[in-house]
């Protein structure tokens, strides 16, 4: 992954609001405290075994606060650390380091929870050709974080948003009468289309059409595996609704190309992680 990503201006913008969320008009505490040239170094480091992601943001969200600071990565997002590792350093002003501490740690126990969370789920299936995807169940505001966050863990992305690619859900064929005059509306649209079928009846219609990725939502791993052999391989497969990481295997042994998860995203326990600060001795 392009350290460069991390610096998306959607990622910048949370930033800003982060801090502003955080500092306010000013951190009392600290400017009380600490003197303004007091420098100071600290690290980031692994309470527990984890996968890192968001690690290049911490410079960003220094630089943001008012500079002062340089980051040195020691542990790059998608690495696994074991716990105690030191995942970067950070070195500058005292009171920057401590006033931003909090928002650089919300950002970075949250995403390397979501890539810790991809990673397992991404292990889970080894060995089989289903691909993990991630879905839009993502925290408002932070979804281009959080699915960079996943693919870091190892699962493959899937759309961005309502814009980027088509998928007829249940609603939509309710809306448009049919899954026949779903897919039709959709024709030559330019994108990816991907259509949900509830039913036998409805997988036939939708083979029938032309239809080449089909999302079956809500099956058993036996009923995935009778639907997959009746499509025969003439489209592509996800199987979505109720997947877990317990239950990941048997659905990609039932012959998905791929299944996709919410709880990648909206389910992911923030890591543990701290930031532990050193004063120079030349103070």
């Amino acid at each position: 992954m392009n350290p460069a990503d991390w610096r998306h201006p959607e990622a910048l913008e949370l930033i800003r609001r982060a801090l502003a969320e955080d500092i306010g008009p000013g951190d009392v505490t600290t400017e009380r405290i600490v003197p303004a040239d007091r420098r100071a170094a600290g690290g980031f480091y692994a309470r527990e075994p984890l996968t890192v992601a968001g690690i290049e943001l911490m410079q960003s969200v220094y630089d943001l606060a008012g500079g002062g600071v340089e980051v040195t990565v020691l542990a790059p997002s998608g690495a696994e650390a074991p716990a105690g590792a030191c995942l970067a350093r950070a070195e500058g002003l005292a009171r920057r380091l401590l006033t931003c501490e909090r928002t650089a740690l919300n950002l970075l126990q949250r995403l390397s929870g979501v890539a810790t969370l991809a990673r397992q789920f991404a292990r889970a299936v080894e060995g089989t050709r289903c691909r993990v995807l991630d879905t839009r169940k993502t925290t408002p505001g932070m979804r281009r974080l959080e699915k960079m966050a996943a693919a870091a863990g190892g699962v493959t992305n899937h759309r961005m948003g309502l814009y980027d690619a088509v998928l007829v859900k249940n609603n939509h064929i309710t809306a448009a009468g049919s899954v026949r005059a779903a897919l039709e509306a959709v024709r030559g649209c330019g994108l990816p289309v991907e259509i949900e079928v509830r039913t036998l009846g409805e997988l036939d219609e939708a083979l029938a059409c032309g239809a080449d990725r089909l999302l079956l939502d809500n099956l058993t791993p036996e009923q995935a595996r009778e639907w997959i052999r009746r499509i025969g391989g003439r489209a592509t497969v996800e199987l979505s609704g109720g997947i877990t990481l317990e239950n990941v295997r048997d659905y990609a042994l039932a012959g998905a190309d791929f299944v996709s998860s919410g709880a990648i995203t909206h389910s992911a326990r923030a890591v543990d992680i701290h930031f532990r600060l050193e004063l120079h001795e030349d103070r």
